[in-house]
């Protein structure tokens, strides 16, 4: 049986991902190999695009090796994938001003094809991997869209599916908060999404581990755990300066 591994928060760092993939044996260039023995899984958890250089180039790159291993590898939705499709399907609503600020490129919004966008409104919201619950956001807000892994996707895809600058939005908005499991609450936070979704361990990325431990993201070596073990964080703050951090799941 092979190993699963995930990545988050790529944020346009081609060249850094095809690193760590080709290190990890995971992937050569564009083409899928799958670890040595050809089982290994990747899970990325969002934010392909926005903040560095060529967001559509990690886009593709994660297409074209899903393309290849639909079974081993997986995308899930980050607030920048939500944010890049409202900017494209809506740009006279607030997702502009807000795209702007967020680090929106205009290279990535006009290479964006029509397949592109109904891959990215297909992206499911969360998964799990062997005792893992994996999502993009430090946010317990995932229970408002129902009550299991495959309901919460669902909604998701139905939000992203209608032609409602608003849904859209609330969709971005949902994913961009942050920090419910740090703290005196934090446990019990991580707990109550456990319970409900499944997993006996959260990983997550979006808050870059930096500003959890109060550190510098170059001085980030390794993922984050806290909540009382319950929470992993996985964003080193690539765009911060830190590492793209790939990692294996134990």
């Amino acid at each position: 049986m092979g190993s699963s591994y995930v990545v988050s928060d790529v944020h346009g760092h081609l060249d850094d991902l095809r690193g760590v993939l080709s290190d990890a044996g995971l992937a050569e260039g564009d083409r899928w190999v799958g670890g040595p023995s050809g089982d290994d899984a990747l899970w990325i958890l969002g934010d392909l695009v926005d903040r560095g250089p060529d967001g559509i180039g990690v886009l593709r790159l994660v297409r074209a090796l899903q393309e290849q291993a639909p079974e081993r590898v997986t995308m899930l939705l980050g607030n920048h994938e939500a944010l890049m499709l409202g900017e494209k399907l809506f740009p006279d609503s607030r997702f502009s001003g807000v795209w702007l600020v967020n680090g929106g490129r205009f290279s990535d919004q006009e290479a964006l094809t029509d397949q592109d966008l109904a891959w990215v409104r297909s992206l499911p919201a969360m998964a799990i991997a062997g005792e893992d619950l994996l999502v993009h956001s430090d946010t317990t807000d995932y229970l408002g869209w129902g009550s299991s892994v495959d309901e919460v996707n669902a909604t998701v895809a139905g939000l992203l599916g209608e032609d409602d600058p608003r849904r859209h939005f609330d969709v971005f908005a949902t994913l961009t908060s942050r920090y419910d499991y740090v703290g005196p609450g934090g446990p019990a936070a991580a707990r109550r999404m456990l319970d409900t979704f499944g997993g006996s361990r959260l990983v997550h990325g979006h808050s870059i581990i930096g500003s959890l431990a109060g550190t510098a993201s170059a001085q980030t070596t390794g993922p984050l755990s806290y909540a009382d073990g319950l929470v992993l964080d996985i964003d080193g703050g690539r765009y911060d300066g830190g590492p793209l951090l790939l990692v294996r799941l134990s």
